[in-house]
């Protein structure tokens, strides 16, 4: 039989400095850190193609779209996510390192993540008050389950649907979103 090891904790400054020189991304929960694996040429495109479509609205706002590389803080620091993609309209969330005040994040599934997207993400973003939107977003498939905080702080949700427009609306930020900008050149086997 093996030894038990004591699992090692870290704080959040080590965390932060460690990250900067680290050869792989690494997400933070709770005092402990997990490996990023890489990703799939359809999880990549699926990725692309949100940015892309989300920039092109913010393109002359004070809104900013950002890919895989930029950090989310949550919990006053106690866990840092690397999401797929997140928008930032609030002017004062300018941190360079990381984001605190999301309007949406966009996860894309990969079979070793669906599980956490699902789950411990999803219970994690709804608690960020600025957050309005969650999409998570299927790379096997067409398929995209997204999630709306309504006026009075519930959150919704649907599926949406092949002959539907997903409107995103953060303060003066206004986008548009269909299956086929999100899934445009993605080839499935």
């Amino acid at each position: 039989m093996s030894a038990l090891e004591k699992l090692a904790r870290i704080s959040e400054q080590d965390y932060l400095a460690f990250e900067l020189t680290a050869e792989c991304r690494h997400e933070y929960v709770d005092g402990y850190i997990y490996a990023m694996a890489g990703a799939s040429e359809r999880h990549n495109r699926v990725s692309m193609n949100l940015g892309f479509h989300l920039r092109a609205a913010a393109r002359g706002g004070r809104c900013g779209v950002f890919l895989n590389d930029m950090k989310l803080s949550i919990e006053q620091g106690r866990t840092y996510y690397y999401p797929d993609v997140m928008l930032v309209c609030n002017p004062d969330d300018n941190g360079q390192l990381f984001k605190e005040q999301p309007c949406l994040l966009a996860e894309v599934l990969s079979s070793g993540t669906a599980a956490i997207d699902r789950r411990e993400k999803l219970m994690a973003y709804q608690k960020i008050p600025s957050l309005r939107y969650y999409l998570i977003v299927a790379s096997d498939r067409q398929h995209v389950d997204y999630y709306v905080r309504d006026s009075n702080g519930d959150w919704q949700t649907a599926i949406l649907e092949a002959d539907e427009i997903l409107v995103v609306d953060c303060d003066a930020y206004h986008a548009k979103l269909s299956l086929a900008d999100i899934y445009e050149d993605v080839v499935f086997d």
